[in-house]
């Protein structure tokens, strides 16, 4: 096997991997602000790590998967507002809806996911030390971190310090000493969430809690840090500088992992622009299968143009793939150009255009083929129902035409049906009913002792 390169924005190259421990590879990936559905934005990050760390399992023995949840956070609190229902029911509900997005894109489960509010008292400890460092300051009940203190800040993001501004979630304040440093601690009146602090009753920025629960689960340095490209700064950047000084540390990880943008009409797609969309709403019309595969064919750091036409396209990708490997269970090691093509910094294009390549041979007999793309669906996260239930089931058991809909015993009734009439040899009537499971994109397959049916 080739060695495993990742793309180190931290370094900004291509890199061999090499894991501190090598019997525990330790990862953690940004989770979601729990305030509304996932969008398809943030379902990228979630896929594409999903295939690093199944590629990590093939080659390491243990690998220590994190992915938080942010459920402290000025967003959710304003919703919450919004709907006129208490935060902690919000929060509760919208992290059900996550992880019942996360299991339909075929996602594994992390191995630790915790919450900022399990982990609040982790981030008291970690302020407390930053201040008694001298990295942090307390202001009016805020307790911020001075930006100026840490030599190194801008190191992963490229910026200078002229250039930097507050953290995207907080206003540049009167208390603050510069408007770069930003917050750590933030006090809470009557209306809004708050804990017990040397600093008064408040709650925690943003920031802090990445870098308490990566610790307390991960360590104070390990392998991998992974989300969006658009978590660099301030996000990733204020993760290094507080966690690096509070340790005592030259660095959080070793390496920075991002991946790019989803746009629609050339434009980042985010909450923000309004021009996004949810997960929950692509699957009323198309299967999380179908929308992984669409999210794994543009490499995971190019920008990815998403629409209903890719969705469409992925589906008949799928299905194709589907239909090579009918019959065949995972037996044994996944395709070894797969493998290599994943080990190239997460190709995984290259390694979709290898399925494919698997798929043409195992269509013209070649069972080894079709047994290596069987055995390659583990590590890419894909071909995991039987043949027989995705080309049937795919999109749900409602097929539809123009003029309706159909259902699977009104499908198996009319083949009955047709199998009478071919029986008492009214072949017209038999034509017929199948050309009307055809406007239903159904296509009967007449066998020696009974007629089977799938999708087109």
């Amino acid at each position: 096997m080739k060695n495993l390169y990742l793309y180190n924005t931290l370094e900004r190259k291509l890199s061999i991997f090499s894991p501190i421990d090598n019997k525990n590879v330790r990862m953690y990936a940004c989770g979601p602000t729990v305030y509304d559905f996932i969008h398809i934005g943030n379902a990228r990050p979630l896929v594409v790590f999903d295939v690093l760390v199944r590629l990590l399992r093939m080659i390491f023995p243990k690998v220590t998967y994190v992915r938080n949840i942010t459920d402290i956070d000025d967003k959710i609190n304003k919703r919450a507002f919004e709907k006129g229902i208490e935060i902690s029911e919000l929060t509760k509900e919208t992290i059900k809806n996550f992880q019942k997005d996360c299991k339909s894109l075929g996602n594994l489960n992390p191995d630790f996911e915790p919450k900022a509010t399990d982990h609040v008292n982790e981030m008291i400890e970690m302020i407390k030390t930053l201040i008694s460092e001298g990295f942090a300051y307390v202001s009016s009940g805020n307790v911020l971190f001075s930006v100026e203190k840490y030599k190194k800040y801008g190191c992963l993001s490229g910026r200078s310090l002229e250039d930097m501004i507050a953290g995207s979630r907080v206003d540049v304040a009167e208390y603050k000493q510069k408007p770069s440093d930003f917050t750590l601690w933030k006090p809470s009146n009557k209306d809004l969430p708050g804990w017990k602090s040397p600093w008064g009753i408040g709650r925690p920025g943003w920031h802090i809690e990445c870098s308490a629960m990566s610790k307390k689960y991960l360590g104070e340095v390990f392998d991998i840090h992974a989300g969006g490209l658009d978590l660099i700064f301030p996000h990733h950047e204020n993760e290094i500088a507080q966690s690096c000084c509070a340790n005592n540390s030259e660095v959080m990880a070793n390496y920075w992992l991002h991946n790019g943008y989803v746009t629609s009409d050339g434009k980042k797609m985010s909450k923000s622009l309004g021009n996004f969309t949810t997960i929950r709403d692509l699957l009323n019309n198309f299967d999380g299968e179908t929308i992984r595969y669409a999210l794994l064919q543009a490499h995971y750091r190019a920008p990815l143009i998403f629409g209903k036409k890719s969705l469409s396209e992925s589906k008949k990708s799928l299905s194709r793939l589907y239909r090579s490997v009918d019959g065949f269970e995972v037996n044994g090691e996944p395709d070894t150009k797969i493998v290599d093509n994943l080990c190239d910094d997460l190709n995984t294009p290259k390694a979709l255009a290898r399925a494919h390549y698997l798929a043409d041979q195992a269509n013209k007999g070649s069972n080894e083929c079709a047994q290596q793309l069987k055995n390659s669906s583990r590590i890419l996260g894909i071909l995991f129902n039987s043949s027989e239930s995705w080309l049937k089931y795919g999109e749900g058991n409602m097929y539809k035409s123009i003029t309706g809909s159909i259902t699977e015993q009104e499908i198996n009734e009319l083949i009955n049906e047709r199998t009478l009439a071919k029986e008492n040899k009214e072949f017209d009537k038999a034509d017929k009913i199948r050309d009307k499971l055809l406007k239903f994109q159904i296509v009967l397959e007449d066998q020696p002792k009974k007629t089977i049916w799938r999708k087109t």
